[in-house]
Parts: structure tokens; sequence; C-alpha cells
């Protein structure tokens, strides 16, 4: 069954919490926060003490994504506020082996995430150290945007080339295009707009969910 991971870049910043109880509340199955550095990506988001207050609040796993230059200097604060899981940028200018084996080293999950137009053999030398790898289905840095169909090919070939992680896309995923990016591998779909702009958020995911099972 595929997982649902609302992003809350799209939640309602002066009512946070109440967006996530009612994500949780509604049958979702991680919360995605994304980190931006205002380098990396030209915007700037949330900070650890974000995310250790929403493990406070909810009992769903936080999917933490890191669009940082330099990730190393914020790993072990987002690992200790309570990330699940962590996710840092092929791109990023780091030690991205001893990034990774850290991670799990602490027990979380690690993930790897890669820009639209990044081959998908930039991730090919870590899959044995990661649990997920994070397509990023935009450009990262803002939501509501449409989703770049050339991702639907690199998602088919990691699932094609035998990856047994959790396959993850961000950006622009709606309801009439999940099912095609399910039917091409994906397993964890990080949706904004699409979730908390739904007057009927639980039966809206009764129906997501149904998607795989369906195909």
């Amino acid at each position: 069954m595929i997982k649902i991971a609302p992003s809350i870049l799209a939640a309602d910043p002066l009512n946070l919490e109440r967006d996530v109880r009612t994500a949780e509340k509604a049958g979702c199955d991680w919360i995605h926060v994304d980190v931006m550095d205002a380098h990396f990506v030209p915007n700037l988001a949330y900070s650890a003490d974000t995310v250790r207050r929403l493990s406070q609040v909810t009992q769903l796993p936080l999917d933490v994504h890191l669009m940082m230059d330099h990730p190393e200097t914020m790993v072990d604060a987002f690992l200790d506020a309570g990330a699940s899981c962590l996710t840092i940028h092929a791109e990023a200018d780091s030690d991205i082996t001893a990034l990774l084996a850290g991670i799990r080293k602490r027990g979380r999950m690690a993930g790897l995430a890669l820009k639209p137009g990044t081959p998908l053999e930039a991730v090919h030398p870590y899959l044995e150290l990661t649990d997920l790898v994070l397509m990023m289905t935009v450009e990262p840095g803002f939501g509501g945007q449409k989703l770049d169909p050339r991702v639907i090919s690199k998602i088919r070939g990691l699932k094609d080339a035998g990856y047994t992680g959790e396959i993850e896309a961000d950006g622009g995923i709606r309801e009439d295009n999940l099912e095609m990016l399910v039917m091409n591998g994906l397993s964890v779909a990080v949706m904004g707009t699409a979730l908390f702009g739904q007057k009927d958020m639980a039966e809206c995911i009764r129906r997501l969910h149904g998607i795989k099972n369906e195909l």
C-alpha cells in the first residue's frame, strides 16, 4: 500500500499542530518536513526545534528532508530532535557515505534525494547505505509546482535495478497522477496542497491508499 506523507510546507503555519493532528487522524502514514537553508534552494524553512515539537504532538514517523549545502552541520541536531528518517541530497558537497552511515548508526532511516535534472546514476554508489531514495519531481524550494515527467523514468529505473528500499517522490503529486507513479514503482508519496486543500482529508487518504491494491 502506498504511504502518504503530507508536507507541512502546505499546512497553515499558524495552526501547524492542528493540521498535523488532522493528517494523523485522517490516516496519513508519515509527516514530511522540508528543511531549507536559503542557499541550496532559494527558500528558508524549519529548524530542529520544529521537528522536536512535532515529535511531541504526533505518533507518526517524521520524514525530514535536508535541502542544505552542508547537511553535516545539522544531521545530529535533527536526529536528536526526533527525525525518524533523515534525507540528504546527492548534490550536496559533503561526504555522502559518512553521513548515510552515521544516520543508520543512530538507528534511523537514511535517505538520499535527487533533483529532477540529476541523473539516477548519482545514487548508485550509495544504494546499499540508503533506506529511501527521494526523487524530487519539481525543482526544490517552493510548493505548488507541476510534476516534472522526466522523473517517472528514474523511478522506474530504480525499481528495475532491484532497489528494495522506499522510493519516494515529492512535488506536484495529486490524486490524478499518483496512480501513474505507483505503477512505476513509487512507494511513498509526499503531498502538500493536494492534501491540505481537501475538505475531507480522510476520504481522500482512503482513496489514495486503495490505488496500489487496484493495479
